[in-house]
């Protein structure tokens, strides 16, 4: 008996370990890393995942002050696709993302109470040396 509790321990050591989960949901959702970014991202959706830059008082100090950049980005993105789609469109070494979720503003439009849309940033800090140039990709 004892010879066939071992072997099936043996077997059970030797199975692949399970999937990385999330510590909140726990229900198997596979952890996401930055290297796998491309890999779940097409390139079409890394194109279209950027909108606009963001550019304010706030963010042109961050520019040159921290070599940070921010961008409007699309509502269902996340940090790695962010980071994918600035090293493809930029060529540019991204060293940290930070993404901030804006609510929208209640305002009045004539007599209708209305809403602006809610709104996603990224602020994309690149690694030193490196710097993206607005102009010269109008340009191009």
């Amino acid at each position: 008996m004892s010879a066939a509790k071992a072997a099936a321990s043996a077997t059970k050591a030797k199975k692949a370990p399970a999937k990385k989960t999330t510590a909140k949901s726990g229900k198997g959702k596979k952890v996401v890393d930055i290297k796998d970014a491309p890999k779940f991202a097409g390139q079409e959706r890394l194109i279209n995942l950027l909108l606009t830059p963001h550019i304010t008082e706030k963010t042109s100090l961050a520019m040159q002050n921290a070599n940070t950049y921010s961008f409007r980005v699309l509502r269902d993105s996340s940090k790695p696709e962010v980071k994918a789609a600035v090293e493809l469109m930029f060529n540019v070494k991204v060293a940290k993302v930070n993404l901030v979720n804006e609510t929208g503003k209640s305002r009045r439009f004539g007599k209708m109470n209305g809403r602006t849309q809610d709104i996603k940033k990224a602020y994309v800090r690149l690694a030193p040396g490196q710097t993206i140039d607005y102009e010269a990709k109008i340009k191009a």
